[in-house]
């Protein structure tokens, strides 16, 4: 079949990292809005004669010395000599984000940025504002005959998870992830929290329990309405934005009449340093779902903040738990990250939560010990564990020291590890099922009353106090490889 492709792109070599992205981002709208012409034209009843096929933007970078780099930054450098390459897509979402790594790179490296058309095609479905599909759906055409389909067999986490081994004359990787790749998550963020992408910040709430939101919520507009220094608006599920007091106090857009699977909430400040929170609800496939698609934005941090099972006798309904090991028995992960490699506890994220607890709570010291205790959780798949043999259970649960176990918590570390996100675990003992210590209705309802708003307000404190911190001491290099990628 014949190809209708637009006028390609030349190479054009860059030293200067916004110039470069320039480049980048004329490539991408070019080429994007070329699709859409013609898709729009092929929906007003205009016979396309031939596949319509445009490519992603491509960036690469060339050394050829073994000179280290003097940055205290545990990314921004090229780890050995060679080609570095990759693929580029939604130009204007990750524009501070491509500015500042290349930057990093020129600064390193010197030399220059090579920008040109990669051959990668863009996919139909990733073509920024094709519809939502329903323009196409009287149409008795097969649509694969006529645009490109997202590749699945190329699109995976290959580099994230260090399987990729790229051939003798292949270029190496220059950041985590595809163009493809990242499209597929962009779109999936989407259709799972029901707001756009642009509106996710650097630190990142994970929670399993809608309290958690309807608090974060009540917060957030107590902010807007108060004139808060720091945060500008508030985003819910349906892009419904309330703007802050000082700007007018606004609200545009109407609340959704149904929420999506993992609703998403945004309290936004410049140059995203606000904070997302995400009710990801129970278990670990959610966990994934939601670290796997919010890992191509890459945030600074991500939390993981919700109730567990107590299982010492000495721990009390409401006290809190700080995880510092996990006992990964989730299983979602297994084939991505072997069980035999360690997850660690990030000192950056855990002397931040510990220091929010002392300045919510007041409480310090031994004092402070007595409501917290730092130790392993124990991460299930089987909601209903407690019906496992007990003497067996129990022995591996004491072998292992867990103190908590959840269901989400080790699966949320594991992908902070993968995807070189700094993580951490702050949960809430709400029962302790071993020692027979069950909620019932009432007590329930007193306990998530009394306790969630303080749980929340340490997870927000935390965030705050880890954004205030530069980049170099938040990016803990734990969590970097041997021959890692120059992109954060």
């Amino acid at each position: 079949m014949k190809l209708i492709s637009p006028k390609p792109f030349e190479e054009k070599s860059f030293s200067d990292a916004e110039k470069a992205w320039l480049y980048i981002d004329e490539i991408y709208q070019s080429n994007t809005k070329f699709i859409r012409q013609h898709f729009k034209a092929m929906v007003d009843g205009k016979k396309q004669n031939g596949k319509v096929r445009a490519f992603y933007p491509k960036v690469e970078v060339k050394i050829s010395s073994y000179k280290k780099s003097a940055s205290s930054l545990p990314y921004g450098f090229l780890h050995s000599p060679g080609v570095y390459s990759i693929t580029i897509t939604a130009t204007q979402l990750y524009k501070n984000y491509l500015i500042e790594q290349l930057g990093l790179v020129l600064k390193n490296h010197g030399g220059t940025i090579e920008v040109s058309q990669s051959n990668t095609p863009i996919p139909l479905h990733y073509a920024a504002n094709t519809g939502n599909g329903s323009d196409a759906a009287g149409l008795n055409v097969a649509m694969r005959d006529l645009y490109d389909a997202p590749d699945l067999g190329n699109t995976d986490d290959e580099i994230s998870n260090g399987t990729l081994i790229p051939g003798p004359d292949s270029a190496r990787p220059l950041a985590a992830f595809t163009a493809p790749r990242i499209d597929y998550s962009l779109q999936r963020l989407n259709h799972y929290t029901a707001t756009d992408p642009v509106h996710f910040q650097n630190f990142v709430i994970f929670t399993n329990y809608q309290f958690y939101i309807d608090e974060f919520c009540r917060l957030a507009k107590t902010y807007m309405k108060e004139g808060h220094k720091d945060y500008e608006r508030f985003v819910e599920p349906g892009n419904v934005i309330t703007h802050n007091s000082r700007h007018g106090g606004e609200t545009v857009g109407s609340p959704l009449k149904k929420l999506p699977q993992m609703p998403a909430y945004h309290l936004v400040m410049g140059e995203k340093r606000g904070i997302t929170m995400i009710n990801i609800g129970v278990g670990p496939s959610n966990a994934k779902t939601a670290t796997d698609h919010v890992a191509v934005l890459r945030p600074h941090a991500w939390l993981m903040l919700g109730h567990c099972a107590g299982l010492r006798n000495s721990q009390s309904l409401g006290d809190y738990v700080l995880g510092h090991a996990y006992m990964r028995e989730d299983h979602v992960l297994d084939s991505d990250l072997p069980l035999s490699v360690p997850i660690p506890a990030l000192a950056e994220v855990q002397v931040a939560l510990e220091d929010a607890i002392t300045e919510v709570t007041t409480l310090k010291g031994i004092d402070r010990k007595r409501i917290m205790r730092t130790g392993t959780v124990a991460t299930v798949d089987n909601r209903n564990w407690e019906l496992w043999n007990q003497k067996e259970v129990v022995r591996r649960l004491s072998q292992s020291r867990a103190i908590a176990l959840d269901m989400e918590s080790a699966t949320i570390a594991a992908n902070g590890f993968r995807f070189r996100i700094p993580y951490g675990t702050l949960l809430c003992v709400s029962d302790k099922p071993l020692h027979g210590e069950l909620k019932l209705p009432g007590m329930a309802s007193n306990f998530y009353k009394t306790q969630v708003n303080q749980h929340l307000k340490i997870g927000l404190k935390a965030m705050e106090i880890l954004r205030e911190q530069p980049a170099e001491r938040i990016h803990s290099r734990k969590l970097r490889s041997f021959a890692e990628t120059a992109f954060q």
